[in-house]
């Protein structure tokens, strides 16, 4: 695949690729560190360890269509926020 605004390899990093067992011709490094990290329920393979969330096991960033995942699933937070922030304005 070749580097777009929905994905991008950097097979220059020091970490490429960061999870074993994905194809390095699809691994997408666009989301490195995941935008859904902070939401509590983010849809991905995560562990909470002592209180902070471990996604080392999760590849869903990293997938093809992992991208338009992510955004869509930011689209719906923003309009659940936008719709709860109007609530409370009256």
């Amino acid at each position: 695949m070749e580097n777009t605004s929905r994905f991008f390899r950097n097979t220059g990093c020091e970490y490429f690729p960061c999870h074993e067992g994905l194809d390095p011709g699809c691994f997408n490094c666009l989301f490195c560190f995941c935008p859904l990290y902070f939401l509590p329920d983010c849809g991905g393979d995560f562990v909470m360890r002592q209180g902070i969330k471990d996604c080392t096991s999760c590849v869903r960033p990293h997938l093809p269509g992992g991208y338009d995942e992510i955004i869509a699933r930011l689209r719906d937070e923003a309009t659940r926020a936008k719709k709860a922030w109007e609530r409370r304005r009256g």
